[in-house]
């Protein structure tokens, strides 16, 4: 299967299937208390057999064409993932979202993957409009979502109780002329970089 490279550190993005039941639950033991910190991704997931189940109902959102999971793997060992939460080609709208154990945090690999996914479901798909949702409290989601130059579109203010306290949920998102124009204003600045001389810099 594919594995795409996001960079020169060693770190890919892949398919995440039933079959990386095993280790993907090694992860997210690894990552619990981590990546539980905001949401409830994986809580479920404590043997062998649910950590499985959870894969396959992504598989089998995949093979409806309403959503899929994707691995982030860094030299060669998993360290979170990206995903299409809700994906609707029809109405040209998709939900995306993010999940790390710490050793995968603070290196921009969230960033970069949601490039190649936003990228895929713009150009190949036509989806017109991508989704963020996060917890107002999850600052470094809401960076994530700065980064990839969403708009925030508003705050559903205590919208849902989570380890006990309501959250405020931050609805962030991309339209699909947007990102074209961000994507080729910077490609034209990595140009005029590159084509800078030497002593230009």
């Amino acid at each position: 299967m594919y594995a795409i490279s996001l960079g020169d550190d060693g770190a890919e993005l892949r398919p995440l299937e039933p079959w990386h039941a095993e280790e993907f639950l090694a992860h997210l033991n690894r990552g619990r208390e981590f990546i539980g910190q905001h949401i409830p991704f994986g809580a479920n997931a404590t043997d062998a057999d649910s950590a499985r189940e959870l894969l396959q109902s992504y598989a089998d959102k995949r093979a409806a064409d309403t959503g899929s999971l994707h691995g982030l793997w860094l030299d060669g060992k998993l360290v979170g993932g990206v995903l299409f939460l809700h994906f609707d080609a029809e109405r040209g709208t998709c939900e995306v979202g993010c999940w790390l154990e710490p050793a995968g945090a603070g290196r921009g690999l969230v960033t970069r993957a949601m490039r190649v996914l936003i990228d895929w479901a713009v150009d190949v798909r036509g989806i017109h409009r991508v989704e963020w949702q996060a917890s107002s409290a999850n600052e470094p989601s809401i960076n994530v979502a700065r980064r990839l130059g969403m708009t925030r579109d508003g705050v559903l203010r205590q919208s849902y109780p989570y380890r006990g306290v309501r959250q405020d949920l931050e609805v962030w998102s991309v339209l699909a002329p947007e990102w074209r124009e961000a994507r080729a204003r910077a490609a034209h600045n990595d140009h005029e970089e590159s084509s800078r001389s030497p002593r230009d810099h």
